[in-house]
């Protein structure tokens, strides 16, 4: 697969790939309690997600909406708030 990650297993499901950053993060917290999990996931993997999906629709908004299952006017708003264009 082109722009694949350094160190990634494209024959994984992404569930496998985010249950191991998941562990990871947990095993690193060095005794510190984990808080708002779900807001940091999503903050933290929305944009990378529009952007490759953005790339692999050639730019292409309609396409990337459709690709991602969400309207193009919600990602237009998404792009946006991430300051992608």
């Amino acid at each position: 697969m082109k722009d694949e990650p350094a160190g990634a297993q494209p024959h994984l499901p992404l569930c496998r790939h985010v249950a191991t950053v998941i562990d990871a993060y947990f095993a690193n917290l060095e005794g510190y309690q984990a808080s708002d999990l779900y807001r940091l996931v999503m903050s933290e993997v929305e944009r990378p997600l529009l952007e490759r999906v953005l790339h692999h629709a050639g730019g292409n908004q309609t396409r990337a909406a459709e690709i991602l299952g969400i309207n193009r006017t919600t990602l237009r708003k998404k792009l946006r708030q991430h300051g992608i264009e």
